[in-house]
């Protein structure tokens, strides 16, 4: 791997040297490392890019790295991975990307990730996404997810982009069934031109399903971002869609959370605020010390969890 991966990985996977477990490591388009574990399987698609994650109900405590990084400018990386989760298996999956940019010519990486959950199986997803160079060249991420959750399974969604992309499109779609459960933590901060769509639609088929969508959202400098999520409640099931945005100079943030309810016994909620930090926030850090812009920084940095 070249200096610019390792840059990468340390920034979006905590990488020291080393990946403890099974891992695949794709850079500028191309798998170029990966290995197995005793409970983890990665298998190369024949017909496509990307790869089938096979984790068996033996996987307990796991970890499995599947990050990508782009380095240079001018690719375009698409990629195709499935994750085929055992009933029972408990595992960790720590995805993520960084596209880098050195000249004029942009970049661009589309990760395509579907999971099937089998029944009673959890899955922590770990994702974060950055962009990175000295280039002028756009860096594009455009992460696709899909999730099938079968009776009792649990999907934990953990995704974080806090700068250097300038666009993105992030699109995720669920279907659960009896008792599952998809909770997702989504933090966003944009700046410049930078511009962010986030795009969620959950079918909740089966009875006692739930979801929970958090978004927490910075919009700076003259960025734009838009938050929409659908939540269909077919059965009796709990929904709630959460959205914060907090704006500063002249950024723009619209938020657009719709329910839709096929039954008297599901549960729906959402909500949605936008505003500016206040002033006594940034006063009352002032006064131990710091100052106007190392106050908002940490006002930001405890909003967004980051």
């Amino acid at each position: 791997m070249n200096k610019i991966t390792e840059e990468i990985l340390k920034e979006i996977t905590d990488w020291d040297g080393i990946f403890d477990g099974a891992y695949s490591l794709r850079e500028d388009g191309e798998c170029i490392s990966f290995r197995n574990s005793n409970n983890i399987r990665i298998v190369r698609k024949e017909d496509v890019p990307g790869i089938d994650i096979y984790i068996s109900a033996a996987a307990k405590g796991e970890t499995v790295y599947i990050p990508a990084c782009v380095t240079k400018s001018d690719v375009r990386d698409k990629v195709y991975n499935d994750f085929h989760v055992q009933s029972g298996a408990d595992v960790i999956i720590v995805a993520g990307c960084g596209v880098h940019t050195d000249s004029e010519e942009g970049s661009s990486h589309n990760g395509i990730h579907r999971f099937f959950l089998e029944e009673d199986s959890h899955v922590v997803y770990k994702e974060k996404h950055i962009g990175i160079g000295e280039g002028s060249g756009k860096r594009v991420i455009d992460p696709v997810t899909y999730a099938e959750l079968d009776n009792g399974a649990v999907l934990e969604m953990e995704t974080l982009q806090l700068h250097g992309v300038d666009t993105t499109v992030r699109d995720t779609k669920a279907k659960l069934s009896q008792n599952a459960r998809f909770i997702i933590h989504e933090s966003i901060m944009t700046s410049g031109t930078e511009t962010a769509r986030t795009d969620f639609t959950v079918d909740l088929n089966g009875e006692d399903s739930s979801v929970d969508l958090i978004s927490r959202s910075v919009a700076k400098g003259e960025s734009r971002q838009e938050y929409r999520s659908v939540i269909n409640g077919n059965v009796r099931c709990k929904g709630h869609s959460e959205c914060d945005a907090i704006l500063s100079d002249k950024g723009q943030v619209i938020a657009m959370p719709a329910l839709s309810a096929a039954s008297t016994d599901a549960n729906l909620i959402h909500e949605a605020a936008i505003g500016k930090i206040a002033g006594e926030q940034i006063m009352k850090l002032m006064t131990l010390g710091l100052t106007e812009q190392e106050a908002e920084d940490e006002i930001i940095a405890g909003f967004l969890g980051a």
